[in-house]
């Protein structure tokens, strides 16, 4: 397994937000187009393909909140890779490519019905915090949050 550094240009991240995009629409149902608005990926800048048995299996990218805080975004792993510790892996990459850029706070937004997602974020030392920005008093929405440290 390798990670790379990219941005939400490359065309396998691109290629992965397709299957991401359908799983979403699926999960929100009737929601989906209000967090569709959120999920640009346009101009990430700080994007990760993660690569296994020479193919792209899982993404994530995250972008500046304020200038303390990244927003972890467009998190990942094609089902056939699940379980295999990719999305860890690239939450760890992020994590570690935001503190070098001096955030020390990582926030998301992710939904109720995620809930192999919210398990890997607690696992991984985020708490569920109040709800942020647009998210706020979007009952679907669980947000969390991690001091990066």
């Amino acid at each position: 397994m390798t990670i790379k550094r990219t941005t939400s240009d490359n065309e396998d991240f691109g290629r992965l937000v397709a299957p991401l995009d359908a799983y979403l629409a699926f999960l929100d149902g009737d929601d989906h187009e209000f967090y569709a608005q959120f999920n640009k990926t346009n101009l990430l800048k700080n994007a990760l393909i993660c690569y296994a048995d020479d193919k792209a299996v899982g993404i994530g990218a995250y972008k500046e909140y304020d200038t303390q805080t990244v927003e972890m975004k467009r998190m990942y792993t094609i089902p056939e890779y699940r379980g295999k510790g990719i999305a860890k892996a690239i939450l760890n990459e992020l994590e570690a490519w935001a503190k070098e850029e001096g955030y020390t706070t990582a926030i998301l937004e992710t939904g109720h019905k995620q809930v192999d997602a919210i398990g890997l974020y607690q696992k991984l030392g985020y708490q569920i915090t109040g709800n942020f920005g647009q998210y706020i008093g979007i009952e679907n929405s669980v947000c969390m949050r991690k001091d990066l440290k």
